[in-house]
């Protein structure tokens, strides 16, 4: 650990660091309409009550299923959405309800990398037009400056400035997303949102944006909201993780910490879900048990209960608290319990009460 002149070490710095990013009790709410206009409209819950953090320089992953509420709390996060209730604090100032021309000012600071590498670029524009445009409008570049912005932009994210003229058809799928990736990091923000923005490339070519990503982050001092599926890649660049289910986020702390000694059930699940290198490990997974429940309709309780091997009468009555072990969040009624001392407890129970009515 390194110390400055002060005697003040990196990691109180860190400790004592602003947030870029600060997410409390995150509330997103949705109306769906019916054809019927008599018919009262449906409420879908598809982040309900999400609170996390983010610090300078720094990944946070957020990993759960299709339908958990990944993407809209990445909106939120980002005020591409409005939250229905909760806060939205980024470097230190409330943007929950800031105006739209308040946003236009944020943007400069926040970014988004988005899934899909063609559909986020325009395709009658340059590439060279595309990285550039951010500039024009922001920092009113224009002329040799804005070029040579734009080449250095290119080169810093591995793509060739002579297909600067090029329009996005002519690149693959990989160059295209290192075309979104200068277009994210030229006004130099302090956060990007990155959703899903490896999920459509191939294995090889999220492993290079990935690195990519890390690199930009080393050099610029970027942090990222990260959304993914893929549990290996955010081994790689994550500093921590949280882990959604229907709209909370179960569980969260350091990557090491979650990865290696997961406490919510789910988290396990998704951990033994993802490829096992070692042989001996592949007949031990715990495998989800049918769909994520509708956020229309969620469980009462747990919401994972319908799902969950751990599950009891408790799970269904109550909604489960939050445990905390410094930056290690569990929301679970049995959290760290394992499924062998569940089924094991299980069988006490039912021989002891077989016991007592052969008592009665």
């Amino acid at each position: 650990m390194t110390h400055t002149d002060t005697g003040v070490t990196a990691a109180d710095t860190t400790a004592k660091a602003t947030p870029v990013l600060e997410l409390n009790d995150v509330v997103k709410v949705f109306d769906i309409k019916h054809a019927n206009p008599f018919k009262p409209h449906d409420r879908l819950r598809a982040v309900d009550g999400a609170t996390l953090r983010i610090m300078p320089g720094e990944t946070y992953a957020l990993v759960g299923e299709s339908g958990s509420g990944k993407s809209t709390l990445g909106r939120v996060a980002v005020r591409l959405d409005h939250p229905t209730e909760g806060t939205v604090i980024f470097d230190g100032q409330d943007i929950s309800a800031a105006s739209h021309g308040d946003l236009r000012k944020l943007r400069q600071d926040i970014q988004v990398i988005f899934q899909d590498p063609y559909g986020s670029l325009n395709p009658r524009m340059r590439i060279g037009d595309i990285i550039g445009e951010p500039l024009k409008v922001f920092k009113g570049m224009s002329g040799k400056e804005l070029d040579d912005e734009v080449v250095r932009l290119m080169e810093s994210v591995g793509l060739n400035p002579e297909r600067r003229t090029a329009r996005p058809r002519a690149l693959s799928g990989g160059q295209r997303q290192r075309v979104g990736i200068a277009r994210a990091i030229a006004l130099k923000p302090k956060l990007i949102l990155a959703d899903e923005a490896l999920s459509a490339l191939d294995v090889s070519v999220q492993a290079q944006i990935a690195n990519l990503l890390v690199k930009l982050q080393k050099e610029m001092g970027i942090s990222y909201l990260f959304i993914a599926r893929g549990l290996p890649i955010v081994r790689q660049m994550a500093d921590r993780v949280g882990v959604m289910y229907l709209g909370r986020v179960v569980e969260q702390g350091t990557t090491d910490v979650v990865f290696n000694d997961p406490k919510h059930p789910y988290t396990r699940a998704l951990m033994q879900a993802s490829p096992q290198p070692d042989p001996s490990q592949r007949g031990k997974r715990v495998l989800l048990k049918g769909e994520i429940p509708s956020p229309m309709n969620p469980p009462s309780g747990c919401r994972f209960r319908t799902r969950c091997p751990l599950a009891t009468d408790l799970c269904a009555a109550e909604a489960p608290p939050v445990h905390i072990d410094g930056d290690h969040r569990v929301e679970c009624h049995y959290p760290g319990k394992r499924l062998a001392d569940h089924l094991r407890e299980q069988e006490e129970l039912t021989a002891a009460a077989l016991r007592q009515e052969g008592v009665a």
